[in-house]
């Protein structure tokens, strides 16, 4: 007998599928250029890894508090004092297993099956199939390259019913776009008047370009939820450790189901965090953001090698979301013909936006990400391998 619950449904993240993939082209050609994946391609800062060094070496690395070390939680409400000038007391602060544990906490103590729960589309898949495993129904909100892909309080005042929570992004994945902050005070504001909760994803917070300024949805009100991690900025994707700013309502509850599903986070990526925010640490982190910024104008000096000239120049992180509707209405199958003949492993655009469920002009079969997370000499030759495949199949 098999016992399969309906949460076992989950829909699957498309861009693992093409991972699969790699690891077979790689074994037979031991060619393939990553630019599907969505994580610095360089480890941990020094200081970091030297401070988890220290730890392993000082004993037993046991237990912590549910929410995280409070030596911790302080130095990460000093960072929103000097990053954003906002006072965080470290008890409004919860560590976790990764922000992904984060984000599952927050949808557990805050919604019941049945709650409507506002995400973008395009927007990153997780959102959607975690608040659908919990039986919350997920209403995808079409953001177009008109907002640059941000929601805007027009189009929540639209909405046939009130949700009980909105998922915003920024910088957002996939398409690296960032939401000025007077739109984003409206939303905040917009939340708090009409009882849903804004969940304010800012873990790429720390990767922007140019004059753009990233703010924290807490310089506008305290009634949301505010997402970081050290995965992005801070390189430590593998050391699965994020964090939340909650309001006063979900602090406890939260921590209760932290306590009972994860005890608690990674003890040594605790101690290595700390490390993270050394003075050399962070010069180094920032000498990542800039090679991400070189990296950002080369790939998008060489769209046009495929035939993409108007793909909105991402804001932050290390994406470009482009749309290749001129090369195929198949995302997926042409991710996997382009690694098949060149070795190139792209994103798919259906992970992001499912095809029919809103805006046509907006469904991922026509969409891909690129990742350019890695090195200028890679995102080289993986375009020109991309603009041979294309002129190839003229």
């Amino acid at each position: 007998m098999s016992r399969l619950s309906r949460r076992s449904e989950t829909p699957p993240f498309h861009v693992m599928e093409i991972l699969k993939a790699v690891a077979v082209r790689q074994q037979t050609h031991n060619d393939v250029i990553l630019l599907c994946v969505g994580q610095p391609s360089t480890g941990a800062p020094v200081d970091a890894r030297e401070a988890a060094t220290r730890a392993i070496g000082d004993g037993v690395l046991g237990y912590t508090e549910a929410v995280g070390n409070r030596d911790l939680r302080e130095q990460i409400a000093a960072h929103y004092e000097q990053w954003y000038g906002v006072h965080v007391g470290p008890d409004q602060i919860v560590l976790t297993t990764g922000s992904s544990a984060g984000f599952t906490a927050v949808f557990l103590a805050a919604f019941d099956p049945g709650d409507r729960v506002v995400v973008t589309r395009p927007g990153y898949p997780a959102y959607r199939n975690t608040l659908h495993t919990l039986g919350c129904e997920v209403v995808e909100l079409d953001c177009g390259p008109q907002t640059r892909y941000q929601p805007t309080v027009e189009m929540l005042e639209a909405l046939p019913q009130k949700p009980a929570g909105l998922v915003l992004a920024s910088p957002a994945n996939p398409t690296g776009t960032v939401i000025p902050d007077a739109d984003l005070a409206a939303v905040v504001d917009w939340c708090e008047a009409n009882d849903c909760l804004l969940i304010s994803d800012e873990i790429y917070h720390g990767i922007t370009y140019g004059d753009t300024v990233a703010q924290t949805a807490w310089k506008h009100g305290r009634e949301a939820v505010v997402v970081g991690s050290f995965s992005k900025y801070f390189s430590m994707t593998g050391w699965r450790l994020g964090w939340l700013l909650l309001p006063e309502h979900l602090a406890r509850p939260v921590e209760l189901l932290l306590g009972n599903l994860n005890l608690c986070p990674p003890a040594v990526s605790q101690a290595a965090a700390l490390g993270a925010f050394t003075e050399s640490a962070q010069i180094e982190l920032r000498q990542h953001v800039a090679r991400y910024a070189r990296n950002r104008e080369l790939l998008i000096s060489r769209l046009p090698d495929i035939g993409v000239t108007d793909a909105i120049a991402p804001d932050g992180a290390f994406y470009a979301y482009v749309d290749i509707g001129h090369l195929t209405d198949d995302s997926l199958g042409w991710c996997r013909d382009v690694l098949d003949a060149t070795g190139v492993a792209i994103t798919p655009g259906i992970d992001f936006a499912p095809v029919g469920t809103g805006d046509r002009a907006l469904d991922g079969d026509r969409f891909v990400r690129f990742s350019f997370s890695g090195t200028d000499a890679e995102i080289d030759e993986a375009f020109d391998r991309l603009r041979d495949y294309v002129r190839d199949r003229g």
